[in-house]
C-alpha cells in the first residue's frame, strides 16, 4: 500500500515537463558541439574564433545559475523553470534565424540564459515532484535523461546535417520547448516554502564573479597570454570578496557558502566537482587519443564515445533506486573507484588494441560514473534545508559546469606541455581526479547533515 500510494504521489505530466526542459540544454550542448565544423564552415568563420558559439553558451549558463537559483528559493521554482523553458525556446529561434557568427553567439548567449534558469530549478522541482522515499528515483531519472541526450546528441546532428543545414539543428527545439511549456504550465507544484528576499546587487557580483571565472578557464584552454589570464582571475577574486562581503550573515545568500559548512553537502559538492572535472579531461582527451594516438578515422571515435553516456545512461536509474535503500557516500565512492579504474584502463591502450578492448574501458567508465551521479545528487539535495532546495539546485549545477570546465583547460595544458602526448597525460590526470572524488565520497560515511 505504501509503494502504491508513492507512485500515486508523483505528478507524471510535472516530470515530464522537466525532464524535457533537461533535454533541451543538454541535447542542444551535444547538438551544437558536434555541428560546429559545420557551422564555421557555412559562416565562413575562422574555427578559433566560431568556438564562441560554445563559449558564449558556457558564460551565460555560469554567469545566471546561482542568481536564478537564488531567485527560486523567492517565487518559487516553477516560475524560474517556466521563464526558462519560454526564454530558451525564444532564443532558439534566434538562432535559427541568425546569418552572421556574432549574431549566433549572442543568440547562444541567451539560449545560456534560458538553460540557466531551467538548471538551476529542475533539482529541486525533482524532489517537489517524487515522495521523499523515491527521490532517488526522480535523480536517477534525471541522470538517465542527461545521459540518453548526450549519447544521441551527436548522432541528431549528424542525421539532421545530411538531409538540412545547421539552423534546423536549432529549430528542434521549438515543438520539443513548446510541449515543455505546456506541460509545466499545467502541472508543475506552486511554491509553497516560506520565500526567501531576492538581492539584486549580490545577483549581479555573483554573475561577475563566475563570468570571469568561466572567461579565465576558457582562456587558458585557448592558450591565451598570461596577462588576460590572470587579468579575469583578479576581477573574479575582487568580485567574489564583494559577494561574500555582501551576503555575510543573509538567511540565504546567493553563493550558499551557508550550505558549505554542512559537511555532508560541501564533501558531496567536492565529489562532484572532482567527478565532472575527470568527465571533462576524459571528454575533451579521448577524441584525439583515439584519433592521434589508436588511429581511429573521426566516424569511428564518434560511436566510440557514445559508449561511456549509453552506459552512463543505463547505471543511472540503478543507482538511483540504490540510493534510496544505501548510503550516498558508499555507492558514490565505489562509482568513482569504478570511474579511475576505467580510465586508467583507456590511459594504458594502444595502437594494437581492439575496439572490444576500447569499448570495455569506455564502459567501465561509464558505469562508475553512471552509479556515482544519481546518489551524489540525492545527498545534495538532502543534506541542504527544505527552503534552500534552489540554491542546493543551483550549486549541482555550477559545481558541474565549473568542473567540466576545469578539466576542458587542463587538457589545453597537458597538449602544450606533451603535444598529441598530452591527451595521455589528461586521461591519466582524470584517473586522479576521479580518485580523489572516491576518497572524499567514502569520506560521507560519517559526516553529518548538519553545520
Amino acid at each position: 500500500m505504501t509503494q502504491q500510494r508513492d507512485v500515486a504521489d508523483i505528478n507524471f505530466p510535472a516530470l515530464v515537463s522537466v525532464l524535457l526542459g533537461v533535454a533541451l540544454g543538454t541535447l542542444d550542448t551535444a547538438i551544437a558541439n558536434t555541428a560546429l565544423p559545420a557551422i564555421s564552415a557555412d559562416l565562413n568563420s575562422d574555427p578559433s574564433r566560431s568556438i564562441w558559439i560554445v563559449n558564449a553558451y558556457q558564460l551565460a549558463v555560469v554567469a545566471t545559475l546561482l542568481p536564478f537559483a537564488a531567485l527560486g528559493d523567492s517565487v518559487g521554482p516553477r516560475k524560474v523553470f517556466l521563464f526558462g523553458v519560454s526564454f530558451f525556446t525564444a532564443a532558439s529561434m534566434a538562432c535559427t534565424l541568425a546569418t552572421t557568427l556574432p549574431a549566433l553567439a549572442c543568440a547562444r548567449a541567451l539560449q545560456g540564459i534560458g538553460a540557466g534558469a531551467v538548471m538551476s530549478v529542475n533539482i529541486a522541482l525533482i524532489k517537489l515532484i517524487f515522495p521523499p522515499s523515491k527521490l532517488g528515483r526522480g535523480v536517477g531519472m534525471n541522470a538517465l535523461v542527461v545521459g540518453i541526450s548526450f549519447a544521441i546528441g551527436p548522432t541528431i546532428a549528424s542525421l539532421v546535417l545530411s538531409v538540412a543545414s545547421w539552423p534546423w539543428l536549432f529549430g528542434i527545439n521549438l515543438p520539443l520547448g513548446t510541449l515543455a511549456s505546456l506541460f509545466a504550465l499545467r502541472s508543475l507544484p506552486r511554491h509553497t516554502a516560506p520565500p526567501m528576499p531576492f538581492d539584486r546587487a549580490a545577483a549581479l557580483l555573483s554573475a561577475i564573479s563566475f563570468t570571469a571565472l568561466m572567461f579565465a578557464l576558457i582562456q587558458v584552454g585557448q592558450q591565451a597570454s598570461w596577462i588576460v589570464i590572470a587579468a579575469a582571475l583578479l576581477v573574479a577574486t575582487i568580485f567574489t570578496t564583494m559577494l561574500l562581503l555582501r551576503q555575510a550573515g543573509h538567511a540565504a545568500p546567493m553563493l550558499p557558502v551557508d550550505l558549505l559548512r554542512r559537511p555532508m553537502f560541501a564533501l558531496s559538492a567536492f565529489t562532484a566537482f572532482a567527478s565532472f572535472g575527470a568527465q571533462g579531461l576524459a571528454f575533451v582527451a579521448l577524441p584525439f587519443y583515439f584519433e592521434a594516438i589508436m588511429h581511429r578515422d573521426p566516424i569511428h571515435t564518434g560511436f566510440l564515445m557514445s559508449a561511456w553516456s549509453i552506459v552512463v545512461a543505463a547505471a543511472a536509474p540503478l543507482a538511483g533506486r540504490l540510493s534510496d535503500r544505501y548510503h550516498p557516500g558508499l555507492l558514490g565512492g565505489v562509482g568513482l573507484a569504478v570511474l579511475s579504474a576505467g580510465m586508467l584502463t583507456l590511459g594504458n591502450l594502444n595502437s594494437t588494441s581492439t575496439v572490444w578492448h576500447i569499448v570495455i574501458g569506455m564502459g567501465i567508465c561509464g558505469a562508475g560514473f553512471g552509479f556515482f551521479q544519481s546518489p551524489n545528487l540525492r545527498a545534495l539535495m538532502t543534506s541542504a534545508p527544505p527552503g534552500r532546495s534552489g540554491g542546493a539546485s543551483g550549486m549541482i549545477g555550477l559545481v558541474r559546469l565549473t568542473g567540466q570546465a576545469t578539466g576542458a583547460a587542463l587538457v589545453a595544458l597537458c597538449f602544450g606541455l606533451r603535444g598529441m602526448q598530452g591527451a595521455t597525460l589528461a586521461i591519466y590526470l582524470g584517473a586522479g581526479f576521479a580518485l580523489a572524488g572516491s576518497i572524499a565520497s567514502f569520506s560521507r560515511l560519517g559526516a553529518s547533515t548538519l553545520p
